[in-house]
């Protein structure tokens, strides 16, 4: 890998992993608009690193505060506190993603990786985010989310292994359509992610260490920090300014996306 590769796959993960525009989309298409070879396993679970230290890095002082009390209410149940409620529902909520994931991975990495898929799911689903943003109450933070918003949370984002539906886009409407605020909504889809990505990054890595395949470190670790750089930044800016900018911007970049993949296909 040169690093203009390294520069633009780094990038383009640690962008679209948190924004509402599917991450995989868009690492399965850069290398048939870049031209360039497939990036390979090793350099999948890199990226997936930086992005996991990035959302750790950013939310930690919620992350220690949730898992301290998480912890605790295990060996006291009487002194749950919301922190300790809040874990409990990102816990519920991950477990929809880990069952299809085992379920439909072979699908999912076979017929479910064609373009005409991630037009399909980019356009469909992008309606889907805006439809939620204009119909949604907005008017509950992440503390009130509930085992059944939890579940259909983790619902949505169990869908979002097919490629082109967007992890962060599919449970961000959800959550939308529940009730929550746009900042709400996103903070509890990136506090989701951490398990998420910890899962998938584990199945990448065991992949990884049973494929034998020859490392280059160099390239590891500068994906690793630039998928981390840009993943902080996108999540302090989106978190910023979604509130004021709505989700009408990624719907429209969804159907120029879905529309000229649709139109390559033609």
């Amino acid at each position: 890998m040169d690093l203009l590769q390294i520069f633009i796959l780094a990038a383009v993960q640690g962008l679209t992993e948190f924004l509402p525009i599917s991450s995989s989309a868009h690492l399965i298409l850069a290398p048939l608009v870049t031209g360039y070879a497939d990036q390979g396993l090793a350099f999948d679970v890199a990226v997936h690193v930086g992005t996991l230290t990035a959302v750790v890095g950013y939310f930690r002082h919620e992350v220690i505060a949730i898992g301290g009390d998480f912890f605790r209410s295990w060996v006291n149940p009487t002194a749950r506190s919301r922190e300790s409620r809040l874990g409990w529902m990102i816990l519920l909520a991950t477990i929809p993603v880990g069952l299809f994931g085992l379920l439909m991975k072979h699908l999912v990495e076979t017929d479910l990786r064609s373009p005409l898929v991630i037009a399909i799911t980019t356009i469909a689903f992008g309606v889907l985010l805006l439809v939620s943003d204009k119909m949604g109450k907005r008017t509950r933070d992440e503390y009130t989310i509930d085992w059944r918003d939890a579940l259909i949370i983790g619902l949505f984002q169990a869908i979002a292994i097919i490629p082109g539906t967007s992890r962060s886009g599919s449970t961000m409407t959800a959550g939308l359509f529940l009730g929550l605020t746009r900042k709400a909504a996103s903070r509890f889809s990136f506090l989701i992610s951490i398990p998420t990505i910890i899962l998938s990054g584990g199945l990448l890595t065991l992949e990884l260490i049973e494929s034998n395949l020859p490392v280059d470190w160099a390239a590891i670790a500068l994906g690793v920090g630039l998928a981390f750089v840009t993943a902080y930044l996108c999540i302090h800016f989106f978190l910023q300014f979604i509130e004021r900018i709505g989700m009408l911007p990624f719907f429209i970049y969804r159907m120029l996306l879905g529309g000229a993949i649709l139109l390559l296909l033609l």
